[in-house]
């Protein structure tokens, strides 16, 4: 989840205009906007370049005049994706768990990662689970630290509150491990605002560890990122994975925006030019839409509820 980056510029937005039958020759065609948000993707914040790919891509394919929008805030974006003034968004699963509950977003698509098991030494790769990420819990590369019972009494960094790989499934490992705050395990919590700076305060020795967005961290190794490649992975937070970050549509969005747009995401990688901007972004295709893919999320934030866990105070 693209945090600090995404608090500020939170938005890359889509213009998608189709022009209507012109009436007369001193009547130029309207147009229809249709914005695209993002608030969580599946590469980290060296990638969003992709998305002007994406941009590109769709415009070509659907016809559609295609702009790239900035400046709104988080909460802004978020706002407007609710009213449907912004109308598609890629998001995190948490978030998007929470939205569906409220009857605000349906889905669209899910990606399925690319990355296989060997690809980087101590990742796992995806082709066993597909439609799913992790949450890497990752230290220092020359950290004697094994594994969450050495963590104990260390330094942490989380991301976000709202993050899922980056709180809500670390949350659920302490529930599993009968703690009942993050104080409880650790000695000081750092909140970093992205996973690129909880990536960075680990490699640079500043805190002992944090969990993160794996797409964030596989992208940045692929990239030859110095952080990304001096931290090293001593847990895959929820074995089966969880959902990933999903696309997603307003419920006041336009059937027709959610329709073409739907059919040009599913057959992006049957076409050449499709699949080259989804190897970029280490992304095989994208799925089809279904809800039961988000019920992991859903569970581990139940317990960490049922459990009587008491989130950070900043």
């Amino acid at each position: 989840m693209l945090q600090a980056t995404l608090k500020k510029i939170s938005v890359l937005g889509l213009s998608l205009a189709i022009a209507m039958p012109w009436l007369t020759n001193d009547v130029q065609a309207a147009k229809k906007d249709v914005k695209m948000v993002i608030t969580a993707a599946f590469v980290s914040d060296k990638g969003l370049p992709i998305y002007e790919d994406m941009a590109k891509y769709f415009s070509k394919k659907l016809g559609w005049n295609v702009s790239v929008v900035s400046g709104l805030s988080y909460d802004e974006s978020d706002q407007m994706l609710d009213d449907g003034v912004i109308q598609v968004g890629y998001v995190c699963g948490l978030p998007y768990v929470h939205k569906e509950a409220e009857g605000k977003y349906d889905l669209l698509a899910i990606p399925v990662m690319s990355l296989k098991k060997g690809r980087f030494g101590d990742a796992n790769g995806y082709e066993d689970v597909p439609g799913k990420y992790y949450s890497y819990t990752i230290v220092k590369k020359d950290s004697s630290i094994k594994n969450w019972k050495d963590l104990k009494g260390k330094s942490y960094a989380y991301n976000d509150q709202g993050s899922n790989s980056g709180y809500n499934m670390p949350r659920y490992k302490l529930v599993k491990l009968g703690a009942k705050s993050w104080e409880d395990h650790f000695s000081r919590i750092v909140v970093s605002g992205s996973h690129e700076e909880s990536i960075r305060l680990v490699s640079s020795g500043a805190v002992d560890a944090s969990s993160v967005d794996s797409l964030v961290l596989d992208y940045d190794r692929s990239i030859g990122d110095a952080d990304a490649l001096n931290v090293k992975i001593i847990e895959h937070l929820h074995p089966g994975g969880a959902g990933a970050p999903p696309v997603v549509i307003s419920k006041k969005a336009d059937p027709e925006i959610r329709d073409s747009l739907k059919k040009v995401l599913l057959a992006m990688n049957t076409d050449p030019e499709g699949k080259k901007i989804l190897d970029k972004a280490l992304v095989s295709h994208f799925a089809k839409p279904d809800d039961s893919n988000y019920d992991d999320i859903r569970k581990m934030e139940k317990a960490a509820h049922d459990a009587g866990f008491h989130d950070h105070v900043e």
